[in-house]
């Protein structure tokens, strides 16, 4: 026994245990909390935070120099559609290039159904984020009801409901609604409380695309509070914005109603991306709900019939004036289109153009329609005021998500809000235009999007939290990424760290893939 004691002293002796994993010295830590910034080291063992002091000697594995710049918790982004390209792109690296260590699907009421086989899948690949998921309204009620326009049965209630709570069981953060979308928009705030309410008792939030973010906005914020004040669960505004020049300043409305419902008690909050152009399918912002209804089949009857395709023109060339469209065919442009790259990054009035005719309201209303004939495209629609983005993104109920994706490096023209979302606002909108202190910017990216969600390890910097970790350089961080020129990666990053494993470094993704899948309150 004496002698396997003295082999392991010995051992002990020759192999010097390391006290840290990692430490990161010479960083301005700014935790996420809203607080002031200061001095101080950080130390990492495994996947969590073990020790902050204003000097940590003990030897480390390894050391990082922040050199003074700020080390802040990993962004959390709670709205994203990184399902499109993560199995892809792994890395996720337009993301991660800008802080974010935190992504979460199934927005806008869109999401796989059932939850639990995609968020298995997730859980197999090797990422570099942590990826969760919503469950998604809109997919439930198109999986039991298909995409008509009708009430829902008692019986198809129940097993909407049934699916919620399925959701919620398999790991979701809760129910998110897309009212503005073919089924979604179909659905009566009823039918939409009822499932909410499932998703409240496991502690769920709701988050909502909502009806209408041009000339109903107001009874579009209305609806969203009554979800979640009926339904007995937080309530989220998602992507705040106020579409179309007639409705230009209607946030000052916006979030009157949001203030007078916090003051009664109803836990309603709003995200945001700092942009004044939108993006979803041509055909779903452009084409009225009524004219997409059942399905591509459906739609085809209806285009061929002389009398609804005048209908349908009336109604696209309303859209194009007076909401996403933005009074323009200049001001739709193309982000991808699977019948013809070619258009890609075009406008409408460019393919409007491109067909031999001048860029009129019929002629833009005409070419909408065939491209939604031909397939469709994705769009960007310019129809947003600087002055609404800058009133909510200053109001104390709003952080900060991207609405984006993981797009393929160099593939069509996506909206550069995947590339720059929290870059753009670090270095426009709190170093450039003041908008917002840098300290605040940061809480809005970390500390309040994790409370949100419900991740009480992560989004602040504190002994016992995981280290998912961001250092950048203030007075360096800026977004490159363009309308025109969108495959840009942000810049002003140096390290980020993933549960305690550094993903990039320097101006290169790292071969470590940490990122796990992060479970809702009924998984949990």
């Amino acid at each position: 026994m004496a002698f396997i004691v003295c082999v392991l002293v010995l051992t002990g002796a020759a192999y010097p245990q390391q006290s840290y994993d990692i430490v990161i010295r010479n960083g301005r830590v700014l935790d996420g909390t809203g607080s002031p910034w200061y001095r101080a080291d950080v130390a990492i063992r495994g996947d969590s935070i073990v020790r902050i002091a204003k000097t940590i000697d003990e030897p480390a594995a390894r050391v990082i120099d922040a050199a003074g710049a700020i080390v802040s918790p990993g962004f959390i982004d709670t709205h994203t559609h990184a399902r499109r390209g993560l199995t892809e792109t792994p890395t996720a690296a337009n993301y991660v290039r800008q802080g974010v260590t935190t992504v979460i699907e199934g927005p806008d009421g869109s999401s796989p159904v059932p939850l639990g086989p995609f968020l298995a899948q997730m859980e197999a690949l090797k990422k570099s984020v942590n990826i969760g998921a919503f469950i998604g309204q809109g997919s439930i009620r198109s999986a039991v009801i298909g995409s008509g326009d009708r009430k829902a049965t008692p019986d198809e209630i129940a097993k909407m409901e049934t699916l919620v709570e399925q959701g919620m069981r398999d790991g979701a953060f809760g129910l998110s609604t897309g009212l503005f979308y073919v089924p979604g928009t179909f659905t009566p705030t009823s039918e939409v409380i009822a499932l909410a309410k499932v998703a409240g008792r496991f502690g769920g939030i709701h988050t909502s695309h909502q009806r209408d973010d041009a000339a109903k906005v107001l009874d579009s914020v209305r609806e969203t509070i009554a979800i979640g004040e009926e339904g007995g669960l937080p309530t989220q505004v998602t992507h705040h914005k106020i579409i179309g020049t007639a409705n230009w300043g209607r946030s000052v409305d916006t979030l009157r109603l949001i203030d007078e419902a916090r003051a009664r008690g109803v836990d309603v909050t709003s995200d945001q991306y700092p942009y004044t152009a939108s993006s979803t399918s041509v055909s779903s912002a452009l084409l009225p709900a009524w004219a997409l209804e059942g399905g591509q089949q459906a739609q085809a009857a209806r285009f061929k019939d002389p009398v609804t395709r005048e209908r349908v023109l009336v109604d696209i060339m309303k859209m194009i004036r007076d909401e996403r469209g933005g009074g323009d065919p200049k001001n739709v442009q193309f982000a991808s289109c699977g019948f013809d790259p070619k258009l890609n990054g075009r406008t409408l009035a460019d393919a409007i153009r491109q067909r031999g005719f001048e860029p009129t309201l019929e002629r833009a209303a005409e070419t909408t329609l065939w491209i939604v004939e031909q397939g469709g495209c994705q769009g960007i629609f310019h129809a947003m005021s600087e002055d609404d983005v800058v009133r909510i993104m200053q109001h104390p109920a709003t952080m900060i998500a991207s609405d984006g994706e993981v797009p393929s490096f160099g593939r069509g023209n996506p909206h550069p809000r995947s590339y720059g979302t929290f870059a753009r606002v670090l270095g426009v909108y709190v170093r450039d235009k003041h908008v917002l202190t840098l300290e605040d910017a940061v809480r809005r990216m970390t500390s309040f999007p994790a409370a949100r969600m419900g991740l009480h390890d992560r989004g602040v910097l504190r002994p016992g939290m995981k280290a998912d970790v961001t250092i950048f350089d203030p007075a360096r961080v800026r977004d490159l990424a363009t309308f025109q020129a969108p495959h840009q990666y942000a810049e002003g990053f140096s390290f980020v760290l993933v549960n305690g494993q550094v993903v990039f470094e320097g101006a290169d993704m790292t071969a470590a893939r940490p990122g796990r899948v992060l479970y809702g309150p009924g998984k949990r």
